[in-house]
């Protein structure tokens, strides 16, 4: 099931202090007493109405992590636009090599990993486009892969409105504990998002 490890957050504080810069006539001092004076104006702004365009200090707030996941969230997570697969283990390169027993999520059945262990003994004794071809289709979704992910916190905003309460609870509820413990998160992704857990 789906696994974030080793986050990074970057200039969090750098991006709070910015907040405030449409209301300057010089540019910022990045000290302790400038970020408490700023941490205000960012959290009513982080709160504004998506769409204002007063949340966009929140893309400076950059985030990167490990994220192992099921193949079936890729198409869902790549639907939005800042997360960058900085990246990715590979199905096509590495598939064959895969240990049949450990690659696998929870819910796939033994007979789909018996065929897998199949396909993949026939493609390694005879490597043919054909035995890859159907080492690959059969794969099953539930095979779990790693990348490194980038990202930043107004993208987390987004994702965690629309999947807090996503039919894959297991997965997207991993994920959105995964935001929900970040720094300033309540305050700045999850606060006024109109959803609950």
């Amino acid at each position: 099931m789906l696994k974030i490890e080793n986050v990074k957050v970057y200039d969090l504080r750098e991006s709070i202090i910015a907040c405030r810069n449409a209301m300057r006539l010089a540019p910022p001092e990045y000290t302790e007493e400038e970020f408490g004076k700023s941490m205000e104006r960012a959290v009513k702004l982080a709160n504004t109405p998506n769409g204002s365009g007063h949340q966009t200090f929140l893309s400076g707030i950059r985030v990167s992590f490990d994220l192992t996941y099921p193949n079936y969230i890729s198409p869902e997570l790549q639907r939005y636009h800042w997360i960058d697969i900085v990246c990715s283990s590979s199905k096509m390169h590495r598939l064959a090599m895969m240990d049949m027993d450990a690659c696998f999520n929870k819910y796939v059945t033994e007979e789909s990993i018996a065929q897998m262990k199949s396909l993949s003994e026939k493609y390694n004794a005879k490597p043919s486009y054909a035995n890859f071809m159907r080492l690959l289709s059969n794969c099953p979704q539930g095979i779990e892969l790693f990348m490194r992910v980038s990202t930043n916190y107004l993208q987390l905003r987004s994702i965690y409105a629309q999947r807090c309460n996503h039919k894959l609870k297991e997965d997207w509820g991993e994920f959105c504990r995964f935001i929900e413990n970040l720094p300033y998160a309540q305050e700045l992704i999850c606060g006024n998002t109109g959803t609950t857990r």
